[in-house]
């Protein structure tokens, strides 16, 4: 279990990454254009798309000097521009993490594994 500690004056602030990633990866899926997050099985070259309640498996968090970097694996609905769903995305979280955690993101790397077609 990894934590992001932040110290203040009335005392220290620890942060579950996981807690982290669950938000990411909730306002992710508020996006326009993504259908979900991708779990990937580097032994198999297997992409799944994930169940909401396992989609922080899609979500990394690492945490360098008190500063976020994020990492996401998604699928995005087949016709969109994936350029304006990833900038979408990127300015999404930044904005909404960031408000939440109270600590600077300063890098969000998004890995496109797969397309859907959405009903």
């Amino acid at each position: 279990m990894k934590n992001t500690s932040m110290n203040t004056h009335l005392g220290n602030i620890v942060i579950d990454n996981e807690v982290i990633a669950q938000y990411a990866g909730s306002v992710a899926m508020e996006s326009f254009g993504i259908v979900g997050m991708a779990g990937v099985n580097v032994k198999d070259g297997l992409v799944q798309l994930l169940k909401l309640d396992s989609m922080t498996r899609g979500i990394t968090v690492t945490v360098v000097n008190n500063k976020l970097k994020l990492d996401f694996h998604v699928i995005v609905a087949y016709g969109v521009n994936i350029l304006t769903v990833t900038d979408n995305l990127i300015s999404n979280v930044k904005y909404k993490v960031e408000e939440f955690t109270g600590m600077e993101i300063t890098k969000i790397n998004i890995y496109v594994e797969g397309v859907k077609v959405i009903d």
